[in-house]
């Protein structure tokens, strides 16, 4: 059997009502045969589904696998304790890196396989337990099982697929890898199936359900971002219309009941309904930083993983221990040196200018030196731009008490999507089409990402990019690429898009630039790594190859640990 496809009577899971269903302390076990007899029953799955993806090991997975790797991210403080980290960051990774035991994402598939399993059969014993509600139901869970596996296949290419539930000891579960293109094919197939039945809208009552749970909207950003990978760039750019049109109206709708129409705060920027990130009293930037990553739950928000604002509730450990905290800051992980020194240097290449905000809200200051910070977004809640003086001033606050962070982690946002589609655009825009219209998806695709960098723009001056620097589909392409790291730094996204770009252009050269600006002693021997394609995604851990005979490692990484690796009966 596969090592981690556990069975449901696992532990981890939460007894829940529906009123309180994001606001749940973690119970021991339930048993099978005093189970799934009624709806609050499947709930306490799902909500099982969430407590396991909160959980310090999957934030850090999601971290690790999305972003450690990528030129944004060095070791930071205590790194030399920490072996396996220190270990990504060289590029030195191996079969018994902690980091690549993906355990508790088949924990999360084989409870929604489970769930899947069994619903219909609650929905026969339980009257209460609508057929509406059963299909909103087996969309969740396919929705959820649909995003474990998408993390899977980003990391680890080809991994085993099931949509088996694992219910005891004696199942045979040792599957072979199924390619990459065939799992991401099944995932789109099972997202347009589904998303129909799910919840398009919650009530207003339940405060956290909107970004807290699957909905309609989050359905249709993962099909957005799946298609990009798929390559279907007509595809990608639909779900993402659907979308940003849906915020729009909502946004004009709430624009609309307003008595005062002057409030910034509200209002679009160039059309999209992105959060301004100037208050709307004093010459002040981090609105939008404040309301998005420290209040978390943001109208911007699609999905997040919501973690309660009291200590008593689970916390979000992951960030507190990697990014820092009260007592240790900056955490395990820090910025890049490069990234630390682009504004102060005026080097800029990575933010477009001294006044782009995001340089301060992403990244803070250590000791007072301005070539040295630690990651900001999540540690901490607030991060103020003063423009009232001779020089800009950030006032940092609200970091986060060791082990008891509340920063919400963001899945999927408005920002995101809009740049995804921005990037679906460029490549639409070929030779395969004539020029006036390959003239008009690059405006299109240049308006998306100005508004996105527009509103972080804190200049009293021009804060629009002059679209005359961007006239061509490779300059389009670099725009996008950039700005996606400036606006999505630190949230698990910058190694998926640079793999993602080595798997368009069929090689790693862009991916090799970037990275080497990281510095790192032994840059030549990484960037050597990194030529192979195999090399991108990540090897399967030793004990993975052990049990199962029909698992074959990534060729970049020989056959895991060592040539010697003996598997168990």
């Amino acid at each position: 059997m596969v090592y981690t496809l556990l069975p449901i009577t696992g532990g981890g899971w939460v007894g829940v009502s529906c009123s309180d269903f994001l606001e749940i302390q973690p119970l021991e076990t339930i048993v099978l045969d005093k189970f799934w007899n009624e709806e609050a029953d499947v709930e306490n799955v799902i909500a099982g589904c969430y407590s396991t993806m909160q959980q310090q090991s999957v934030v850090e997975r999601m971290m690790a696998w999305g972003e450690f790797r990528s030129d944004n991210t060095v070791g930071g403080t205590g790194i030399e304790t920490e072996i396996d980290l220190s270990n990504i960051f060289k590029e030195n990774i191996n079969a018994s890196n902690s980091f690549v035991r993906w355990g508790d994402f088949y924990n999360i598939i084989n409870r929604c396989n489970t769930l899947l399993y069994y619903a219909p059969q609650v929905a026969e014993r339980d009257p209460n337990y609508t057929d509406s509600e059963l299909k909103a139901t087996q969309a969740e869970a396919s929705a959820l099982r649909d995003l474990m596996y998408f993390y899977l296949i980003r990391a680890f290419r080809d991994v085993p697929y099931t949509t088996e539930p694992y219910l005891d000891d004696n199942q045979t579960m040792d599957l072979a890898a199924t390619p990459f293109d065939n799992v991401l094919d099944t995932l789109i197939q099972d997202l347009e199936q589904v998303q129909g039945m799910a919840v398009s809208k919650y009530p207003s009552s339940k405060k956290y359900y909107q970004r807290g749970r699957i909905t309609q909207r989050a359905i249709h950003a993962m099909l957005c971002d799946m298609y990009l990978w798929k390559q279907d760039y007509a595809n990608a750019v639909r779900y993402a219309d659907r979308v940003i049109d849906d915020m729009t109206k909502e946004q004009q709708a709430e624009i609309d009941k307003m008595t005062d129409a002057s409030n910034a705060d509200q209002q679009l920027v160039d059309g999209f309904p992105l959060i301004n990130d100037a208050y709307s009293t004093g010459n002040y930037y981090g609105n939008a930083y404040s309301q998005i990553f420290g209040n978390g739950n943001s109208r911007e928000s699609i999905l997040e993983l919501i973690y309660m604002d009291d200590n008593s509730m689970p916390s979000n450990n992951a960030v507190s221990y990697r990014y820092g905290n009260q007592k240790t800051f900056p955490g395990k992980v820090r910025p890049a040196d490069f990234l630390c020194s682009d504004v102060s240097d005026e080097v800029f290449d990575v933010f477009t200018s001294k006044w782009d905000a995001r340089n301060y809200e992403n990244l803070q200051p250590i000791g007072g030196s301005k070539n040295l910070s630690g990651i900001n977004k999540y540690a901490s809640q607030d991060a103020m731009v003063d423009l009232s003086k001779a020089e800009i001033v950030t006032n940092y606050s609200g970091t986060y008490a060791e082990e008891y962070c509340h920063a919400n982690w963001i899945l999927y946002r408005l920002s995101d999507v809009m740049l995804l589609k921005a990037e679906a655009l460029v490549e639409m825009a070929d030779s395969t089409v004539g020029k006036q219209q390959a003239d008009t998806l690059l405006k299109q695709a240049f308006a998306l990402v100005n508004a996105v960098s527009k509103r972080s723009n804190c200049s009293s001056t021009a804060k629009d990019l002059d679209p005359s620097n961007y006239t061509t589909q490779s300059l389009m392409r670099a725009l996008v690429i950039e700005e996606r790291q400036r606006e999505l730094m630190f949230e698990g996204k910058r190694w998926f898009d640079l793999v993602r770009r080595s798997r368009r252009d069929g090689n790693t050269n862009y991916l090799v630039g970037v990275v080497s600006r990281k510095g790192n002693s032994g840059g030549g021997a990484i960037a050597s790594k990194l030529a192979r394609m195999d090399a991108l995604y990540w090897p399967y851990h030793i004990d993975e190859i052990k049990v199962n005979k029909n698992l074959v490692q990534n060729p970049a990484f020989g056959s895991g640990e060592n040539s010697s690796i003996e598997r168990t009966n």
